[in-house]
């Protein structure tokens, strides 16, 4: 049985929180890319947060969940952030250079 995934939007003070739950794969990103999009067009965050606390399993679909919400939040003139990284999952977005659009 696979874990539902789904993500948690909080917005206070022109700051996006989006709490990421579950497992990201490829099947689970698309919705939580949609919803994650849509809910940052109507608000416009000065700063985009993607915390991966809740997440147990993330494979390169995580990459590219990153990778859009950055190009998301550079049309929005917002500022990309991510946090709640395991020390594991932390080094793979280093090691995809991630560190480079996004601060940790």
């Amino acid at each position: 049985m696979t874990a539902k995934t789904y993500v948690n939007i909080e917005i206070q003070d022109e700051v996006f929180i989006a709490r990421l739950y579950g497992e990201l794969d490829h099947h689970s990103v698309q919705p939580l890319r949609e919803e994650i999009d849509a809910m940052a067009l109507q608000n416009r965050p000065k700063e985009l947060i993607l915390d991966f606390a809740g997440v147990g399993f993330m494979d390169s679909s995580g990459i590219g969940l990153v990778m859009g919400r950055y190009k998301l939040a550079q049309e929005l003139g917002a500022e990309l952030r991510l946090c709640g990284l395991t020390a594991g999952s932390k080094r793979v977005m280093q090691i995809a250079g991630m560190d480079k659009l996004a601060k940790f």
